[in-house]
């Protein structure tokens, strides 16, 4: 076994020579690190932890115990082809998550960096979860899903594959997320619906009430008034004045092929 200066590994725990691990990395007992395997300063990986080909994980990261990052993907259409997982900074990732490797239809599966994903998550291959995300205890992301930053997903929410999640989205714990979900939003009910905005979320990162109110009165002829996704889009156009915001949502679901979540009156796309 060897360590690169200021690591501490216990005698217990198995490094592979050809691993590449950064300076006071804390390795616990009985983890497995495999060969191919990049690990940033700064890092913990907890006892029982195990970290597979293709890990990328960055500095001062906390990976707890029973975790496995980097396993193959549970995709039978998956041919051994070369991919990776890769973690960002400060990301914390709690006992017994599992990140699965991508496949050749990205290459990658990526959690970005200051996250926290709870115990018994599990990020599928293919995904790409943002910064500054919180997946609660037993999320499920299937493959290639989209989950951007800021996002938090309240325990037990369940994704289809290839669902996109906006920036500053909040989902209630139990969800099950077949169709995307737009930015700033907080979604809710069975099926899926829009149930207001996340101001409060919106509040803590420094948005302003204006802020607030523009993307609230975007959202209100998309998903309170009545119409449907066309016709919602028309009187955004009509009615809402030029903003970042606007610009951002419409793009979003002029581009969401999955088609997007119920409004308050339970029409969708």
């Amino acid at each position: 076994m060897i360590l690169q200066e200021s690591t501490t590994s216990n005698h217990l725990a198995y490094v592979h020579p050809e691993a590449k691990i950064g300076k006071n990395v804390t390795i616990g007992p009985f983890s497995y690190i495999d060969k191919d395997v990049v690990i940033g300063d700064n890092t913990e990986i907890g006892p029982n932890a195990t970290v597979l080909n293709g890990a990328r994980i960055g500095s001062h990261c906390k990976i707890f115990p029973g975790a496995v990052i980097a396993a193959i993907p549970q995709d039978l259409k998956f041919g051994g082809e070369y991919t990776t997982v890769e973690i960002g900074n400060y990301t914390t990732i709690r006992e017994h998550a599992t990140i699965n490797r991508g496949t050749k239809f990205n290459n990658k599966t990526a959690v970005g960096s200051n996250c926290l994903i709870m115990a018994y998550c599990h990020v599928a291959h293919d995904c790409i979860v943002g910064d500054h995300c919180i997946l609660a205890n037993c999320v499920n992301l299937a493959g290639h899903v989209i989950v951007e930053d800021y996002t938090i997903l309240e325990g037990l929410v369940a994704v289809q594959q290839f669902v996109h999640i906006g920036a500053h989205a909040f989902i209630t714990g139990g969800s099950l997320v077949r169709k995307n979900v737009p930015p700033y939003v907080k979604a809710g009910r069975e099926p899926l619906s829009y149930v207001g905005i996340n101001s409060i979320g919106l509040k803590r990162r420094g948005y302003d009430i204006e802020d607030i109110q523009k993307i609230e009165d975007i959202y209100r002829w998309l998903f309170v008034k009545g119409y449907n996704i066309s016709n919602g889009l028309k009187k955004i156009n009509d009615n809402i004045p030029e903003s970042k915001y606007k610009d951002q949502i419409v793009q979003f679901v002029k581009t969401s092929n999955k088609g997007i979540m119920r409004g308050v009156n339970g029409i969708t796309s």
